[in-house]
Formats: C-alpha cells, structure tokens, sequence
C-alpha cells in the first residue's frame, strides 16, 4: 500500500501562513510609517530580562520627554502588562494562547484596541513590541518592526548566538542584558561578542543592566533613531 508524505502540505500550509502575515505587516509598517512612530521587536528567550529592561526603557522615555508604548506578547496571564503599566506608558497584552510567538494580525488588532483607549499611533514617538520568550519561531514572522532586537543574558552562554544564528542574523540591534551579573557568572564578553560576529557580521551590540541602568539611554536612543518604515528582512520558511 502507498502513502503519500504530509510533508509538502505542510509546507504548503506554512507558506500561506507567512505570506498572509506578511501582507498584514506590510499594511501595519506603511500605518507606523505614515504616523511617524518608531516601531521595535524585541525577541530574546524566556529569562532574559527584557521586560525589566522594557520597563526602565519606558520610563527614562518619559523622563525625556517621548511619548512611548508597549504590545506585550505571552502564551498566559497579563503578569508582564501590570508590571508595565508602572511605568506610565500605556501597556496592553497580548496573550497567545500557546501560541509561541505574535503575528502581525495580533498586534494589527491590539494597535486598533490602542487607539480606541484614546493612544493614536500618531501621538507616539515609540511603540516597542515584545515577542513571547522563544528564540525560534518569533524569527520567521514579521510584524512590521523598523527595528527587530535581539537580547542575549549574559547568564545564558557565550554561544547562544552560533545556537540560533537565524534570530541573530535577522535582528538589526543584539542587546546584552544583565551585565551586572558578568563578573559573577564569568561571561566571557569577547567570546560571546566573536560568537555574534560570526552569524550576524557588523551588527551593532550594546551593553545594558536594568539594575544599573548601564546602557538604557543608548538603547533608548537606537531605538528612536531607524525610521519605522524601515523593510525588514526574515526567513521565508519557519524552521
């Protein structure tokens, strides 16, 4: 008896999924671009600090003046959306469902539910987007980001980088988080960086600590710096 493979449906169907998506991000970049807000997608694994590093991020832009806000991606709970709203930034979450990354559909209806709140996109400087913890599928799916950063801990490993080179060759921005903690954990900063280098050459990395606070005005100025407008490139195909 023959079988016939699942395999080239699949990859039908996964086809489909990533363009349907890319249409949609495509409609939200020319939106974020005509409204002159910088857009940002941070992704990194689960523990990495960045919604800590998002929230003294939010609150030194309101110190300095810029309007900012945040779509927050997890699979549960709105834990990560109150700790935000701290800061004063208007905050909403998005909860997946297990599903372990955001699609442009989702932030496309979390931006409109934004702007009911009273938030126009044209009212913003900065509008950052944080991904759900995972290093492999929030690569493939573009959400219509001027700038996709990736956040490495320095209590993650030196080789994190040369582990999942698709999401660090698809970022525009490697963040370091945590380097307070770099003594402590013995990182070795010239291996990881030869590591970033060897996936991703010439990308721009920075150092930050939210405990400190060693990095965060840079950070925020990166941020704010590439037009939201800007194309961003990812893989045709989800690993």
């Amino acid at each position: 008896m023959t079988t016939t493979s699942p395999t080239p449906r699949i990859v039908e169907l996964r086809r489909g999924v990533l363009e349907k998506n890319d249409r949609l991000a495509a409609d939200l970049r020319t939106r974020f671009a005509a409204a002159n807000v910088a857009v940002s997608n941070w992704v990194s694994s689960p523990g990495s600090g960045k919604t800590t590093l998002l929230e003294r991020v939010l609150v030194r832009a309101r110190a300095r003046g810029f309007a900012a806000a945040a779509l927050v991606g997890d699979c549960a709970t709105d834990n990560d959306a109150q700790r935000l709203a701290a800061s004063g930034a208007p905050v909403r979450q998005i909860v997946t469902d297990g599903l372990c990354h955001l699609e442009a559909d989702m932030v496309g209806a979390h931006v409109a539910a934004l702007e009911a709140d009273g938030h126009a996109l044209e009212a913003l400087d900065l509008l950052v987007l944080e991904n759900v913890g995972n290093l492999v599928c929030p690569t493939s799916f573009d959400l219509g980001e001027g700038l996709r950063v990736a956040l490495m801990s320095v209590t993650e490993g030196e080789d994190k980088p040369l582990k999942y080179p698709q999401l660090f060759a698809s970022s525009d921005l490697v963040v370091l988080t945590k380097t307070d903690l770099a003594a402590a954990v013995e990182f070795d900063e010239p291996a990881a960086l030869g590591a970033i280098a060897t996936v991703a050459p010439h990308r721009p990395v920075l150092r930050t600590s939210a405990r400190t606070g060693e990095g965060v005005d840079a950070l925020l100025d990166a941020l704010l710096a590439l037009p939201s407008s800007a194309a961003h490139p990812h893989p045709e195909e989800a690993p």
